[in-house]
C-alpha cells in the first residue's frame, strides 16, 4: 500500500497540510500499539508495523520535496540511491557555483539571500513538476527531482553557514 492510500489521501503533489494531519492522527489512533496491549501477539505485531508505516507515510508526505520524490517513484522514476549523486552536468555546474558563492559569504544577509533564492527556485520547480507528472514525462520528472534534492541540500548548507557566521560574529 502506498503512503497516500495508507492515509486515505489522493496521490497528488499539492497536499493540504490540515487534511494530511487529520488523516495521520486518525490512522495513529487506529493503529497505536497501546490500543493493542491486551490483544494476541499477532495483532500487536501488526499494529506496531502499521503504526510505523503510518509514521513513515506522514514523514514523507509532509515535506514537499520528499513527497515529490515519492510521487516520482510511484511513477516509476528511478533516482540515484545515495541521495547525493548529481548526474546532470548543468546541475553539477550550478551546484559548484552556488557552493562557491556560499563559501565566500561573509554576511548573514547574503546567506539569507541565497537561501531565499533557493526557496523560490524550489517553488518554481515544484510547480513545473506537476505538469511533468501529469504528462508522465519521466526524463523531466527525474531531472526536476534531482534539482529539488540538490536545492533542499543547499538550503541545509545555507543554514549551517548562517549558524557559523552567527558564531564568529561580524567580520572585522
Amino acid at each position: 500500500m502506498d503512503h497516500f492510500a495508507r492515509l486515505g489521501l489522493e496521490a497528488t503533489l499539492e497536499l493540504d497540510g490540515a487534511a494530511l494531519d487529520k488523516a495521520y492522527f486518525a490512522a495513529q489512533r487506529r493503529w497505536h500499539p497501546d490500543r493493542f496491549v491486551t490483544r494476541p501477539a499477532e495483532e500487536r505485531a501488526r499494529a506496531s508495523l502499521e503504526a510505523a508505516a503510518v509514521n513513515d507515510a506522514y514523514r514523507t508526505l509532509r515535506e514537499p520535496v520528499a513527497r515529490a520524490v515519492y510521487l516520482g517513484s510511484l511513477s516509476g522514476v528511478e533516482m540515484p540511491g545515495d541521495g547525493r549523486t548529481i548526474d546532470d552536468p548543468d546541475l553539477l555546474m550550478q551546484a559548484m557555483e552556488d557552493r562557491e558563492e556560499l563559501a565566500e559569504c561573509a554576511a548573514i544577509e547574503r546567506v539569507d539571500a541565497l537561501a531565499s533564492r533557493a526557496r523560490d527556485t524550489i517553488a518554481r520547480e515544484l510547480a513545473a513538476l506537476g505538469g511533468f507528472l501529469l504528462h508522465d514525462d519521466k526524463g523531466a520528472i527525474r531531472k526536476t527531482l534531482l534539482r529539488l534534492r540538490y536545492l533542499e541540500k543547499f538550503l541545509e548548507e545555507t543554514r549551517a553557514r548562517r549558524i557559523n557566521l552567527e558564531r564568529v560574529g561580524p567580520a572585522r
